[in-house]
């Protein structure tokens, strides 16, 4: 399994109602591509204070690597994610991703 974690150093001036709808088509999409087993996103709570800028993120589970290339190169996916780089600090600066390989 792939779990894909993207972690948004969202700008201050953007509107809140924009980053949710970028987040739940971004989980609308993901539920509808074949080997993805769950999408989960939310509030950084930061119980830790290691990283204060990242306000919000999100969690794809993928069944394997092709699942996560087909996201990867799904049109909306793009789109979507230019969207979501327009409302970080920075851009895809602003943008973190793991891909972490488990079990």
């Amino acid at each position: 399994m792939i779990l894909h974690c993207v972690f948004c150093n969202f700008r201050a001036d953007a509107p809140v109602a924009q980053r949710e709808q970028v987040l739940q088509d971004l989980a609308a999409l993901s539920r509808s591509l074949d080997g993805v087993l769950g999408f989960d996103f939310g509030p950084n709570r930061d119980f830790e204070k290691k990283s204060q800028s990242f306000s919000d993120g999100f969690v794809i589970r993928f069944a394997n690597p092709d699942a996560l290339q087909h996201y990867a190169i799904h049109p909306d996916h793009q789109r979507l994610g230019g969207q979501l780089c327009d409302l970080c600090e920075g851009g895809a600066d602003g943008i973190i991703v793991f891909d972490l390989e488990t079990g």
